[in-house]
């Protein structure tokens, strides 16, 4: 009852009577059954995190705003921000179909310069393997990750199945998938032990893995930074390798984390040079010394020095 009905004086109408007793009157199927004495509820349904549903963010009205998106504004950031230098596209030139691109991670700033920086076929036919607890915490950053870099959740904690579930069958149906086998943003600087979901994906789907190293990033905007800094970037594709016979999930997962390894010592040295060393099992381990944080991060300088020091040069879009 308002209180002006009840200043005035008049009777209070039987819950019967008042429209959210008649509301609450009504059974199925006005309203939703209830659950039976001695049953169980239902769990509700999650509708963020790993359950997050993002079939919507892959149907034509999405992915033409999210075409736009990678090709207008992303590009533009990019390309002010990180000056990029794209080296080895040339060989995934007889690569056909859907793959799995698996990259070190530094920076947030990673997925746009890859998702400006892969090549077509597959840059508008792409998924990203994105921390189900982190892009999908809210039902906001869930909707904006799907739509702006298509992102899917990952459980980054566990291969979870519902994650691999989702991510294999979207591969099936002809969509490539860009993980960060890592798990996380480098916290120092020095990449961290890749872990097997991509190598557990590609045994389970059958598609090959393009290896690729992302250098400069962790400059612009490394992780406890909230504002970028502009610097120069570089992305060096490898070649696409699959699983080999008898290869189970935690070997090829090495094996691909050594061809990243590889490609990082090409971008600090030259291609002969690294290639030497990948065939004598001797390229740097992208993990950085086991030593302590000031050798680290002295180990770390003198390896991206000759990046650093790379003259500014013009956008290239």
């Amino acid at each position: 009852m308002s209180k002006l009905a009840r200043q005035v004086g008049l009777p209070k109408l039987p819950a019967a009577l008042s429209p959210i007793g008649r509301f609450r009157a009504l059974s199925f199927p006005y309203r939703a059954p209830s659950t039976p004495r001695g049953v169980r509820p239902l769990r509700p349904k999650a509708r963020t995190g790993a359950d997050y549903d993002t079939d919507w963010s892959r149907r034509p009205p999405a992915r033409l705003a999210r075409a736009a998106i990678i090709e207008g504004p992303m590009r533009l950031a990019v390309a002010s921000l990180a000056a990029p230098d794209r080296r080895g596209a040339d060989r995934l030139a007889a690569t056909k179909g859907p793959v799995i691109f698996a990259a070190n991670h530094h920076s947030h700033i990673d997925t746009p310069l890859l998702l400006t920086s892969i090549p077509e076929p597959w840059r508008h036919k792409m998924i990203v393997g994105a921390a189900a607890d982190y892009f999908f915490g809210t039902r906001i950053t869930a909707a904006l990750s799907s739509l702006v870099i298509g992102a899917i959740p990952i459980e980054r904690s566990k291969v979870g199945r519902r994650s691999a579930d989702l991510a294999a069958e979207l591969i099936d149906d002809g969509w490539s998938l860009l993980i960060f086998p890592e798990g996380g943003r480098s916290p120092d600087g020095w990449g961290q032990p890749f872990r097997g979901g991509a190598a557990f994906l590609a045994s389970k789907t059958g598609v090959p893995v393009v290896p690729i190293h992302v250098e400069g990033t962790g400059r612009i905007l490394r992780k406890g930074r909230s504002l970028p800094r502009p610097s120069t970037t570089s992305v060096t594709f490898g070649r696409p390798i699959t699983a080999e016979d008898g290869e189970n999930a935690t070997r090829f997962g090495a094996r691909i984390e050594r061809e990243v390894a590889a490609l990082a010592d090409e971008t600090s040295s030259d291609w002969y040079t690294a290639r030497v060393r990948a065939h004598a099992s001797e390229s740097p381990e992208l993990t950085g010394p086991d030593a302590n944080g000031w050798r680290r991060t002295w180990a770390l300088g003198d390896r991206s020095r000759g990046s650093k020091s790379r003259k500014r040069r013009w956008p290239d879009i």
